[in-house]
């Protein structure tokens, strides 16, 4: 284990060599390295699988921590809101790590196609979790990491490697959070459905009810199930997509701040403005302005 991260350590290192971030041309994937411990950034993280190889990482999700480093991944089986961090990195020795996105469908298919026994029915958890990287997970990323040197390979190569590391996800401690996930028809699968129609519709009025029929669950399964496995109700979810948006919008010089807040679906600037400053901790004109700054 030890000998196939190092390993792997140096592979990342090379390939992002004065870089923070490092796109690949290969589908899904991302490389990181960060030369010292970083502030609490929030963000929306998508359905994926974190690997690092140097250094330690954290996730918060609610009042929930996730801690990850080299002996343990971290899973976000769907989109969810969180703060992450850099807890330990230096110059001498940087933190590196991967993020694969993770692609349901074909985790589903590699479910049917190896009929691979269903784990014991568990209760709704948080979409993110922790789970113990094994060398066989490792080495399957350097694999993938060792068809940048021959980029030819990539089509071919890269979507098979990639399933056999969804594979090696599903066979994990933790496969049973990505069954629950990528099952058809699963109360996980269905939250997952009613947030990708929160991502598209987050300006227009939320009515819960509708969204449960949406998705074909009761309103109060579907509420308790969201907050299970989000860590917050639909409709701060919504507040949360909203706030984002007008955030982007303004650092982006798209918007002023009354007209982010009508784009995002306020109807009020002041109770934009309020919510906005709960959430970043400083008022819509501030926070940009001291996001600006920090780009200079």
């Amino acid at each position: 284990m030890e000998a196939a991260g190092r390993e792997l350590a140096r592979s990342v290192s090379r390939w992002t060599e004065g870089l923070e971030r490092f796109t690949p041309a290969i589908p899904n994937l991302n490389i990181y390295r960060r030369e010292g411990p970083s502030e609490p950034c929030v963000c929306m993280v998508e359905p994926s699988v974190a690997l690092v190889v140097q250094g330690t990482k954290q996730a918060l999700l609610g009042q929930d921590v996730y801690i990850y480093d080299i002996r343990r991944f971290l899973i976000t089986s769907l989109d969810l809101p969180a703060m992450m961090n850099i807890v330990e990195a230096s110059p001498e020795r940087p933190y590196l790590g991967l993020v694969l996105k993770l692609d349901l469908q074909a985790m589903a298919e590699i479910m049917v196609q190896r009929r691979l026994p269903p784990p014991p029915a568990q209760p709704a958890e948080r979409g993110m979790v922790v789970g113990h990287t094994t060398p066989a997970l490792v080495e399957a990323f350097q694999r993938l990491v060792n068809l940048l040197d021959e980029p030819e390979s990539i089509p071919v190569l890269a979507p098979l490697i990639q399933r056999e590391i969804y594979y090696r996800l599903l066979m994990s401690d933790q496969g049973a959070r990505l069954w629950q996930i990528a099952s058809v028809g699963s109360q996980s699968h269905r939250v997952a459905r009613a947030i990708d129609w929160l991502k598209d519709h987050y300006a227009k009025p939320l009515r819960i009810d509708d969204l449960a029929a949406h998705v074909q669950m009761s309103a109060s399964s579907f509420h308790h199930h969201f907050r299970q496995l989000t860590a917050m109700s639909p409709l701060q979810f919504q507040k949360w997509l909203r706030l984002n948006e007008a955030r982007r919008l303004m650092l982006a010089g798209e918007a002023d701040v009354s007209s982010a807040a009508f784009q995002v679906g306020y109807e009020s600037p002041s109770q934009f403005s309020r919510e906005y400053s709960r959430l970043f901790g400083a008022s819509p004109r501030r926070d940009v302005e001291g996001l600006r700054e920090g780009l200079r």
